[in-house]
């Protein structure tokens, strides 16, 4: 055989050497600014779920809301973000998610203005409840954008891991910002500074973003949508009652009650109608159930754990507002780590593994505050426990995120992302009075550092359990079949 003849059969074997590695997929500059826009407006909308929080005080004192009426500035926004979300979502599919993200960016911006001119209670309550409707717009719709921009992959999981990092520092942000700016100038900038934003997003929005919708129009599906915007207020409404005069007295009751017979009703409805508001197929998806119970479980433990501190560090250590808020600036960088992680770690070891992880580091990173004491010298064991375990909750955030948005077509994105959202502003409203009221099961009447620190104790016991049991369920349920890449 000559040597010229050389056959692929008889072909010399190649050296050995390291096995090329495939690059990893880049973003377009069109992708990076697609990316920028959305996220900087999810950041906005996250920040101005905590922003009033510790300016309470002041905007009541400055608008002479009474201490029985000033939890209704916080629940009048988010009635209208949770009970609306998941309309607004198909809306998004019906009418143009790039239309309906910039008009709800217009209404944002125009009702931050209000709110920041308020002069009275019934006018700052209007403002938050068009805050809270824009917010129910903006971030379906932004969110189906973002992932109908990104195929799915590395590059929707790095795009969502960001979303998530930002989404959750935003909240924590808000919570400095807000004391910041109620003490550098007034609580009327809470407001204000959204404006600028907004503006920024309208402008740049219509070149920026490629409109996504499905290629026929469904009809709005109205029974649907009366039945489970309904029940989302009710139950909103409730846990807010809870929170406020109890788990049983008749007006959490019955609100409850009506809520879950909505919510059930919503269930048959869906099942007749021609076009459905969440077709029953995906609400059958094993990673859209168990993706979005994570995710629940993420947003309730994590956002009520704030709530927790906060009484900890000011009616036991004695921090002022301004104090507690930058206490949270550990978390929030705590969480960026985390979502940066998340994206990646979610591409290599599948969302199922990211959840369960992320679950785990944030269950035993909350549990060590337990051992937090009356002394000064606690806050480096807060400081650290706070970082660890916002980077575990983003790796969980992330990791729902990526499960309950994948394995569906870009027409169906407006659906997923309106249920993922809805579950995210649900979790926030639910995790306050559930811990709230664990709180005042153990401290009583009594209103002392003691006592308070005995609550906080016994919320976070609880807290932790909760969290663990929600990561662990969620890894047993979601399995290959369940698509969305769960088992990476």
């Amino acid at each position: 055989m000559s040597t010229t003849g050389t056959t692929p059969d008889t072909a010399p074997p190649e050296a050995p050497g390291p096995r090329a590695v495939p690059a990893a997929p880049r973003m377009t500059r069109r992708q990076k600014l697609v990316l920028v826009l959305l996220l900087g407006a999810q950041f906005m909308i996250a920040v101005d779920f905590s922003i009033l929080n510790v300016a309470l005080p002041a905007v009541g004192q400055g608008l002479g809301f009474s201490l029985a009426h000033l939890q209704w500035i916080a629940t009048s926004f988010a009635l209208a973000a949770a009970g609306f979300t998941l309309l607004f979502g198909r809306v998004a599919d019906l009418v143009g998610r790039k239309r309906l993200f910039t008009g709800g960016m217009v209404v944002l911006g125009l009702s931050s203005a209000l709110g920041g001119l308020a002069t009275s209670p019934e006018v700052l309550l209007t403002a938050r409840v068009l805050q809270g409707l824009a917010t129910a717009a903006v971030t379906p719709a932004g969110l189906a954008l973002l992932t109908t921009a990104f195929r799915e992959g590395p590059l929707r999981e790095r795009a969502l891991g960001l979303n998530g990092a930002l989404m959750s520092a935003g909240f924590t942000a808000g919570a400095i910002l807000g004391g910041l700016l109620t003490d550098l100038l007034s609580w009327r900038w809470a407001f204000f500074i959204n404006v600028p934003v907004a503006v920024l997003v309208v402008v740049l929005a219509p070149s920026v973003i490629t409109d996504s919708r499905p290629a026929t129009r469904p009809k709005l599906d109205l029974p649907g949508a009366a039945t489970v915007t309904g029940g989302l207020l009710l139950l909103v409404h409730g846990l807010t009652q809870a929170g406020e005069s109890g788990w049983t007295t008749p007006g959490t009751l019955a609100a409850l009650l009506t809520s879950a017979v909505l919510l059930t009703a919503f269930r048959f409805v869906e099942r007749r109608a021609v076009a459905p508001l969440v077709p029953l197929h995906i609400l059958r998806r094993r990673s859209v159930i168990w993706g979005n119970a994570a995710g629940l479980i993420a947003f309730v433990t994590e956002t009520s754990l704030v709530f927790l501190l906060t009484l900890y560090l000011q009616e036991v250590l004695g921090y002022s507002p301004l104090a507690t808020g930058l206490a949270f600036g550990v978390l929030g960088v705590g969480t960026v780590v985390g979502g940066m992680l998340g994206g990646r770690a979610a591409g290599r070891f599948g969302s199922r593994r990211t959840i369960v992880l992320g679950g785990g580091v944030q269950a035993v990173a909350t549990l060590s505050l337990v051992a937090l004491g009356t002394s000064g010298g606690w806050i480096t064991l807060l400081l650290v426990a706070t970082f660890i375990g916002g980077v575990g909750n983003m790796l969980m955030i992330v990791g729902f995120m990526v499960t309950a948005t994948s394995g569906l077509p870009d027409a169906e994105q407006g659906a997923a992302t309106g249920l993922a959202t809805m579950t995210q502003q649900v979790g926030i409203t639910l995790g306050i009075p559930v811990m709230s009221a664990v709180v005042t099961a153990r401290t009583g009447t009594d209103t002392g550092p003691g006592a308070v620190l005995s609550g906080v104790s016994a919320a976070v016991l609880v807290n932790s359990a909760l969290v663990l049991a929600g990561a662990l369920l969620a890894g047993v349920f979601l399995g290959r079949s369940g698509g969305g890449r769960s088992d990476g």
